[in-house]
């Protein structure tokens, strides 16, 4: 198991320090442009719903191809990042997710809407591997556990996406704002896509480095299995993201009778203690390690959810997304992590794709599940794979615990 807070040998090598830097500010910015562009959205998902007039249900298949898109492009994203490379795929894959998000608001049904969703989620998912997969090898090359950093990133896009949304939900239209972060995503990408095309990834610590033949030993079984099992806490993580980001809104606007703009308020404030527990992700990691990270971060967030989906009073529902995003924040930062220091780029893409698969579980059922209970109701499942979450963590850090004293 790497060291994580091994001394760092890349600051004896000029220049490579700077280079470093410069590779990790550019990447903090597609997080927070992949994290912004895709709060814009999902706070303009009630107006989307009242224009194509479609149900829960509907609006939950509708929504399925945000998810489905992503999945199904993971794989494939993988083997372009293997062939052109990280950055490059990156970069592609931002303008792509800009062009595609003005898509949505021009549709009139909800079939109409699944498909501009396969687009962009084909486009979320492909920037989601490739950044990824970047930000694991950047941290390798630092040697310390800062891949949260780049999660709060995302989540702090998020906050700022959907406070800028909820401001502007009755000045602009549906169709004008998502415009105009297609404009801002253009502009982010040329600024930031330059570092990342200019610059070769970090190389792997010596621990890392490829074998004399240059072939990447392939995983055993037992390495196969944790990855797959990071990657199960991923998507547990994963389905509660997106259930506030595509239900949560609904939620405080249909059953708390919030207004469009103080619904918009309930993801901002989901993302804004995501984005506070991953600022402080690294500390906890470094103090408490990942396995006690991860068991307290799903207990909170099961408790979160509770209360969150189930409280009678805006004020309460708000303070439970708090709690639930604080909880969460951790959980899939961790999980891909592990699963790149333990099989690489294609362990990220493992996990990745797991991660995603709990959005595309996520939106359908909580939809159906809304159609044959209630929302509230629905929205406790959140709070039920959040402990899963934290159990299947206790659990592997005991046979852990268990193989170190064999």
């Amino acid at each position: 198991m790497p060291q994580i807070n091994k001394a760092r040998t890349h600051k004896d090598v000029p220049g490579h320090n700077s280079s470093l830097t410069r590779l990790r500010i550019a990447l903090t910015v597609f997080f927070a442009l992949d994290g912004f562009v895709f709060a814009g959205w999902v706070v303009r998902i009630p107006a989307v719903k009242a224009q194509t007039g479609a149900s829960a249900s509907t609006l939950g298949l509708a929504l399925l191809g945000v998810s489905a898109g992503a999945v199904v492009t993971m794989t494939l994203t993988g083997r372009l990042c293997r062939r052109y490379g990280n950055h490059r795929v990156t970069v592609v894959c931002a303008v792509l997710l800009s062009l595609s998000v003005a898509l949505p608001p021009l549709t009139h049904s909800a079939l109409a809407l699944g498909l501009v969703l396969l687009v962009f989620g084909a486009a979320y998912g492909g920037i989601n591997v490739a950044f990824n997969s970047a930000a694991v090898e950047l941290v390798a090359a630092l040697r310390r556990p800062v891949m949260p950093s780049f999660h709060a990133a995302f989540s702090l896009g998020g906050m700022v996406g959907a406070g800028l949304g909820g401001l502007v939900a009755g000045a602009l239209s549906p169709t004008r704002h998502l415009l105009l972060l297609t404009a801002v995503g253009l502009l982010v990408t040329a600024a930031a896509g330059p570092t990342l095309l200019r610059h070769q990834p970090p190389p792997p610590p010596p621990e890392r480095e490829l074998p004399a033949g240059g072939s990447p030993r392939r995983p055993d079984r037992r390495t196969r299995g944790l990855v797959l099992v990071f990657g199960l806490i991923a998507g547990c993580t994963a389905y509660g993201e997106g259930a506030l980001a595509d239900w949560g809104a609904l939620h405080l606007e249909q059953d708390l009778h919030a207004s469009a703009g103080a619904a918009a308020v309930g993801y901002s404030c989901f993302a804004l203690a995501m984005t506070v527990g991953r600022l402080t992700g690294t500390m906890l990691l470094e103090r408490l390690g990942r396995t006690r990270t991860v068991v307290a971060g799903g207990t909170t967030a099961a408790a979160g959810m509770l209360l969150g989906s189930l409280a009678p009073s805006l004020w309460a529902a708000l303070l439970g997304y708090a709690i639930t995003g604080l909880g969460l924040a951790n959980l899939f930062p961790v999980a891909v992590e592990r699963a790149g220091a333990l099989a690489g780029p294609g362990g990220v893409a493992t996990a990745s794709t797991l991660g995603y698969g709990g959005m595309l579980l996520g939106p359908p059922a909580i939809g159906f599940m809304a159609d044959w209970f209630t929302l509230p109701a629905a929205l406790t499942s959140v709070a039920v794979l959040a402990a899963v979450a934290a159990a299947v963590g206790a659990l592997v850090g005991a046979a852990a615990r268990r193989a170190d004293g064999s």
